[in-house]
């Protein structure tokens, strides 16, 4: 059937109109969505003639046979094919914007770092062009890995549009609200919120209220999912009821409009006569999402002993070896402490994994000075780290009473990989030189 409706008997919501009611709940479901009644084909995914001479497309995230729980694929159907959002490509220069393996040598010498926040300047800055990569790891070429960034957006981009070829991308807000408009529809975000942009879709970004800064994972191997919760069971920690999907959206608009790819590290950019916002109807399981931080529940100690970091992981991308992750996404905020006779804080220690952790509110409970919202830290592989003497002094003395840790966000990249700072990091961002010297004044207390 092609069907066809009157433009009067229409209504279509706009990304202003955005609220809570504009998503589906669910992560990892299938979806079905339209923004046009009908657009959505039944029973099939290819007919012969879509309603309102929609060309039906599929966007793949997996190899056409990966295994069915691993498989994600959404079949669109759109105003034109995205070859029609493709023309002749030229290369630019994005200069701040870094792929592994991005190895300098002699950058900078050994150590455990910290950052200020970076702060914006008088220049104006886009979504491309205010991205900041402060760590590499492993290979944009071969899928491994990934890189960390902070994003200063002032500008939102107009008749422009963005997707990466290369990876998956985590979002982080620290500070103003931002929309992400996409193929598959439209996401506003604030602090509290993370959002995931699949590999391959395109999109566009725009300031709600602003500046705009945040942090990015950006995800080269396999997609984000939720951590097998094993004796934990089938509730607490991330919920897929609480994640949230766009309903379909698209731009009908004849404009010049700029279409940015990243590809194998490298960025390219054709002109098209229209906007690549096409898609009028969906269904499938690779899409975009949003998930309030403040729906994680954790999980922890209830008599006594601190447990490992990675029962605060809120997503894994897995690896090729068992219970290794290519990044886990881990987050530490407000919660009850209650361990009897127990060094509450994180302790000292050396890991396989490479922690970056990034400030989004209040205070961080190993570090009460120094590590302010906004703020990020590193501790490579097999370097040591842990609480500083405030904080182990204080931890070491309390009383022991059941204690709310409140007012406080923070989270962690950690990967299997090294990761290796930018000229950037290195050089320009305010790195903060005597982080150092947080563990100097500990002391001996050793006696016999």
């Amino acid at each position: 059937m092609n069907r066809s409706i009157p433009k009067n008997q229409i209504k279509h919501k706009t990304p202003l109109d955005s609220d809570e009611t504009s998503y589906m709940c669910g992560f990892g479901n299938d979806f079905e969505t339209e923004a046009l009644p009908g657009a959505l084909p039944q029973g099939r995914n290819s007919p012969q003639k879509c309603n309102y001479g929609l060309y039906g497309e599929q966007l793949s995230g997996t190899a056409f046979t990966a295994p069915g729980h691993q498989n994600e694929r959404t079949w669109c159907y759109r105003i034109r094919p995205s070859v029609k959002h493709s023309h002749r490509y030229k290369k630019i220069d994005v200069p701040f914007w870094k792929s592994a393996p991005n190895i300098i040598q002699n950058i900078i010498s050994l150590g455990q770092y910290r950052w200020d926040p970076i702060r914006h300047d008088n220049k104006p800055k886009n979504w491309i062009t205010g991205i900041r990569t402060m760590t590499t790891a492993g290979d944009v070429n071969t899928q491994v890995g990934m890189a960390s960034h902070v994003y200063l957006v002032t500008d939102s981009m107009v008749d422009e549009y963005f997707y990466s070829a290369d990876s998956e991308l985590l979002i982080v807000p620290q500070e103003g609200e931002i929309r992400f408009t996409t193929e598959l529809g439209v996401i506003n975000a604030s602090p509290k919120d993370i959002v995931i942009i699949p590999r391959g879709l395109l999109y566009k970004v725009e300031v709600i209220s602003g500046p705009c800064r945040g942090f990015i994972c950006e995800n080269y191997g396999q997609k984000f999912g939720l951590p097998n919760r094993g004796p934990i069971g089938a509730n607490c920690m991330a919920n897929r009821r609480d994640f949230k999907t766009p309903i379909a959206y698209f731009e009908d608009k004849e404009t010049p409009s700029k279409v940015t790819i990243k590809w194998c590290g490298q960025f390219h950019s054709t002109e098209i006569g229209h906007s690549p916002l096409d898609v009028v109807a969906w269904h499938g399981n690779y899409a975009p999402c949003k998930y309030s931080l403040s729906d994680y529940c954790p999980v922890g100690a209830v008599l006594f002993d601190h447990p490992d970091p990675s029962i605060y992981t809120v997503l894994t991308a897995p690896s090729g070896i068992e219970g290794t992750a290519n990044i886990d996404f881990v987050l530490f905020r407000e919660r009850w402490s209650v361990a009897e006779n127990t060094f509450r804080p994180p302790w000292y220690h050396k890991n396989i994994m490479s922690e970056l952790m990034g400030n989004i509110y209040g205070q961080y409970d190993a570090k009460p000075e120094g590590f302010i919202p906004g703020g990020i830290s590193l501790h490579n592989m097999m370097l040591p780290h842990g609480p500083d003497k405030e904080a182990f002094e204080k931890a070491s003395n309390s009383e022991l009473v059941p204690v709310k840790m409140e007012n406080t966000m923070s989270f962690m990249f950690e990967t299997r990989f090294p990761q290796h700072l930018t000229q950037y990091s290195a050089k320009e961002a305010p790195i903060q030189e005597n982080y150092i010297d947080c563990w100097s004044d500990i002391e001996k207390n050793f006696s016999y």
